[in-house]
């Protein structure tokens, strides 16, 4: 064979290998956690941290602000096959582009999506900690770093945080869009620095774990068993928000993010921060974190339409007039059972959707919103647009419905937790609704009957919450 023929082959070869690399793994946190698990396979005797080092060098993630924290990635540990650094750097590197892709992020099995970076910088610095429960650096490389960034340099206080956004496939995730202009915190960074914070604080308690792969799998992928989330263990993705709350109150936060910020100004070669200006900063942060707490402690994670595989609305639709002052509850009872997946939910809210605009002529699903028993609340008509849920009353109030036929049941604990005490406060608490809540059980819009009296006797007890 010739020279130039063998260097065809070979460039050949060496493009094959890249695609397949692609190919084989999208950006869903299973195929991440695929790829970590190869590089174990490889080098069997490799620690936690190390392996972590090496997924941190093979990203770039080793700027003066995290080499203050973690040990120089560039000194120590062999090379990642090319096919892998390849995949590593592209799924590791977080960055937003002008057309808004937000790249560095992977789609859980739970439906929500999460910054890599701030997670697995959260999870090295547990592993190095050399404090049973505590991390040197953990709020700093999680999350308090960038809230510090968007919570200063933000343009506006209603455009500091967030948005979320949608996948080009949920079965082999590569791009994904947020859904509005981007900010300096999206909602997948607050993720994973949740997530990092969360397992960080984990494994500097219990450093026996002995494989990043199995960590992550046993987070993001346990699967639940007929009692859902009521039977689910503490520490998985599903109850991110309520771990996190339990692990960081808004005092702590602002305390953490001053540092951050003061730290950044002196490995930046800025002199020491003046008192006053100290102070203007602490005030800033304090009223930021207002929003920050509300959206993502007190709030529930909320699937979005596109995320559920929403049909287009039929026709206009018509813009609720706010605040309302009901909120109307109600079961699916066709489907008649509990979904336990982010998958089988989001088929329920299609099957529903279709039900309601091709079988009752309507324009779209009748619910505002309705309870999954995986642990997420899925966006119906949303807080803006009206429903069909209760007749007479759609102008007035919303429409929240059960996934599961509950005439002579109840739904899960953790279920009605999540309407009674989550999306009920993030309606008070984004302004929609006023007065008190008058919580009633209605004959449900699908359904050919009321819900139980137990039901009833459960949700009545919420009359007047959050006045």
């Amino acid at each position: 064979m010739d020279k130039g023929r063998w260097q065809l082959t070979l460039a050949v070869v060496v493009l094959l290998v890249s695609t397949f690399a692609e190919a084989s793994f999208s950006h869903h946190m299973k195929d991440f956690i695929r790829a970590v698990k190869q590089i174990e396979d490889e080098d069997p005797d490799s620690d936690p941290a190390a392996v972590l080092k090496r997924l941190r060098r093979a990203a770039g993630l080793n700027g003066a602000f995290i080499q203050y924290f973690l040990p120089d990635a560039e000194t120590g540990g062999s090379e990642l096959p090319a096919n892998l650094s390849e995949y590593f750097s592209k799924v590791l590197h977080h960055r937003v582009l002008e057309d808004a892709k937000e790249e560095g992020v992977v789609l859980t099995p739970d439906g929500t999506t999460v910054a890599l970076g701030p997670l697995l910088l959260g999870i090295e610095a547990g592993f190095l900690s050399k404090t049973r429960g505590r991390a040197r650096g953990l709020y700093q490389l999680t999350l308090a770093k960038d809230l510090g960034l968007s919570l200063r340099y933000g343009s506006s206080g209603t455009n500091r945080l967030g948005p979320d956004g949608c996948w080009d496939s949920l079965t082999s995730p590569k791009v994904f869009t947020l859904s509005d202009e981007p900010t300096l915190l999206t909602t997948a960074q607050v993720n994973g620095g949740m997530d990092g914070m969360i397992l960080g604080r984990e494994v500097s308690a219990n450093s026996n774990l002995l494989k990043l792969s199995s960590l992550l799998n046993d987070y993001y992928s346990h699967q639940l068993d007929s009692k859902g989330m009521d039977g689910a263990p503490r520490l998985i993705s599903r109850r991110r928000r309520e771990n996190f709350k339990t692990l960081l109150l808004p005092p702590l936060l602002v305390r953490q993010v001053v540092k951050s910020v003061e730290l950044q100004e002196r490995l930046a070669g800025h002199p020491m921060m003046e008192v006053k200006t100290k102070k203007q900063l602490m005030a800033v942060v304090k009223e930021g974190l207002k929003k920050f707490v509300h959206m993502y402690m007190d709030c529930p994670p909320i699937i979005s339409r596109c995320m559920w595989g929403a049909a287009p609305y039929i026709g206009t639709p018509t813009m609720l007039s706010l605040p309302l002052s009901y909120l109307y509850i109600h079961h699916t009872h066709t489907p008649s059972q509990p979904c336990l997946t982010f998958e089988q939910c989001s088929a329920d809210m299609r099957s529903m959707q279709r039900f309601h605009q091709e079988d009752r002529g309507w324009d779209d699903i009748g619910y505002s919103f309705v309870a999954g028993d995986d642990g997420n609340i899925y966006e119906g008509r949303g807080w803006l647009w009206q429903g069909a849920h209760t007749s007479g009353h759609n102008s007035k109030g919303y429409g929240v419905s059960f996934i599961g036929d509950y005439t002579t049941r109840l739904p899960s604990q953790n279920s009605m937790r999540l309407v009674r005490d989550q999306l009920a406060s993030c309606a008070v608490g984004g302004g929609r609704l006023v007065s008190s809540y008058i919580l009633q059980g209605h004959r449900d819009a699908v359904s050919t009957s009321c819900p139980g009296d137990a039901f009833y006797a459960e949700i009545k007890g919420w009359e007047h919450y959050g006045k």
